[in-house]
């Protein structure tokens, strides 16, 4: 049973090595300041602490943690002994607050089984909340694979994935835009592959060239002047399971020799090293750049792309035709899963239908990451049960004019009634006048609509069209978008 994020508060690699059998991603903490740093923007599953940093920082940080958290039992913590302290202190670490103490390597097993107690929790909570999440996923990977989408594009990529996760290859190459989900793709056949081994990944963009080959390889003590003691690289860490080259495209060309003989030898030396490692683990390397053409521009290794080409996975942008159908599906999903207000979860139900239609107008060139956030935005903007059109801001000039402060001329100018009345206009002239159409555009009854209708005395012929004067007003309304409306739902004839 994998979870998704865990902070591990430790300097020794064997408790970072436990994190990585129950983890997907790893956050390493020296000490608990640092913790606390990473705790606040990592939003973990679990967080392990090592027992061998001292009685009193422990204590501190369960102190700290219990009292800063609202649910600390929603991010439980477990302590742990690798046997070095020669003493039992469950109990002092339990009444501490501790969810669980393990207490050397005997008790490394219980790892799991908390790791299966806390995700059987998060589905059972998720259950209980009459949220069909599988509804999202394609059945036959959704176990695997957690991409979101049913269309045609991402039923061919699904098949993809499984083709090469059942293969040997290695290297595994993915391309495709930023934000496209080839991370996503990556833990897809991992999880085919190696469903039991660690998933080890490293942003290629993030880390000076020195500092990427000292993670990957690791280095001997001695070999510079900071390395104090030994360390294991990330390709020895990742053993038999995987190590996913993010953003490989960015990795300086020197280090790119370098990985180009780890695929060919299945070998490497840590910095400073003498000794030969083998390389069991499978390697994914993903680009949002057309490698070949990197190439022909000196910026990547020729005769590395041509290695790491051997059958690749190639992510749709969200754009693509025939993967637009799941715009609607993804902004369901996150407005389902979103965790950016608390205090809204399971009062925000849908979308209107003018809302989806400005989501699937938009060509996305942030792909899966932009809506995301375009839906959190929402979610944070609305008052009512359902996001309206007002609440889909999706450039951020868009944010800005919403934050500023209007003249006192533009307020006097502004009418709600008046912009009320010309969106009932433009809905009416959209639909031919057909009512019942126009209701459920506008996500009121009918019987509300032709109340409006009678109030501001709209007519079909009318020589002057309220939809002719869409002007600023319109657009000053999106912040309060059908305020004044009925929230019943549009009636089905």
């Amino acid at each position: 049973m994998v979870l998704n994020r865990i902070v591990a508060v430790s300097r020794e690699s064997e408790v970072q090595q436990l994190a990585r059998r129950i983890g997907s991603e790893i956050f390493a903490a020296d000490n608990i300041a640092e913790a606390f740093d990473i705790i606040r923007t990592a939003n973990p599953d679990l967080i392990i602490i090592d027992a061998n940093i001292g009685l009193c920082d422990v204590r501190q940080f369960l102190d700290i943690h219990l009292t800063q958290n609202k649910n600390p039992e929603n991010v439980p913590v477990v302590v742990i002994d690798c046997g070095q302290t020669g003493t039992d202190s469950s109990g002092e670490f339990l009444r501490m607050g501790a969810c669980d103490y393990i207490n050397g390597p005997r008790d490394y097993h219980r790892l799991e089984l908390i790791a299966a107690q806390i995700k059987n929790k998060s589905q059972t909570e998720t259950e209980n909340s009459g949220k069909n999440l599988k509804d999202f996923f394609a059945e036959d990977c959704a176990a695997a694979a957690s991409i979101v989408g049913l269309s045609k594009a991402i039923l061919n990529n699904l098949k993809m994935i499984k083709l090469v996760a059942a293969s040997r290859c290695n290297p595994v190459l993915i391309v495709g835009e930023t934000g496209t989900g080839k991370e996503l793709a990556a833990k897809a056949i991992h999880n085919i592959r190696h469903p039991r081994e660690p998933f080890v990944a490293v942003n290629c963009a993030a880390l000076t060239a020195n500092l990427l080959e000292s993670e990957l390889f690791g280095h001997a003590k001695g070999s510079f002047t900071s390395a104090d003691s030994e360390k294991t690289g990330l390709m020895e860490l990742a053993g038999s399971g995987t190590i996913f080259l993010d953003e490989i495209s960015e990795m300086p060309i020197d280090l790119q020799a370098k990985i180009l003989r780890v695929l060919q030898e299945k070998t490497f030396r840590k910095v400073g090293g003498i000794k030969n490692i083998t390389c069991n683990a499978t390697i994914i390397a993903s680009s949002n750049r057309n490698l070949q053409k990197e190439a022909q521009a000196n910026r990547f290794r020729l005769d590395l792309y041509y290695r790491l080409n051997i059958c690749p996975v190639i992510i749709p942008p969200l754009r693509a035709h025939n993967r637009r159908d799941d715009i609607s599906l993804l902004a369901q999903y996150f407005l389902r899963t979103s965790t950016l207000c608390p205090d809204k979860k399971g009062k925000i139900t849908s979308l209107t239908k003018l809302a989806l239609e400005a989501l699937q107008k938009h060509d996305w060139p942030g792909n899966v990451r932009e809506l995301r956030n375009v839906i959190e935005r929402a979610i944070l903007l609305e008052t009512t049960d359902k996001i309206g059109l007002g609440s889909i801001l999706i450039n951020p000039t868009d944010c800005n004019e919403l934050a500023a402060t209007p003249s006192a001329g533009h307020v006097r100018e502004f009418s709600l009634a008046k912009a009320e009345q010309q969106l009932i206009g433009r809905a009416l002239k959209e639909t031919g006048w057909q009512k019942t159409h126009a209701a459920a555009l506008l996500g009121i009854t009918r019987a509300t609509l032709y109340a409006k209708v009678k109030q501001y005395n709209l007519k079909k012929n009318s020589n002057s069209d309220p939809t002719d004067e869409l002007t600023e007003a319109e657009n000053e309304l999106q912040t309060e978008e059908f305020s004044s409306f009925s929230p019943e739902p549009a009636e089905v004839i």
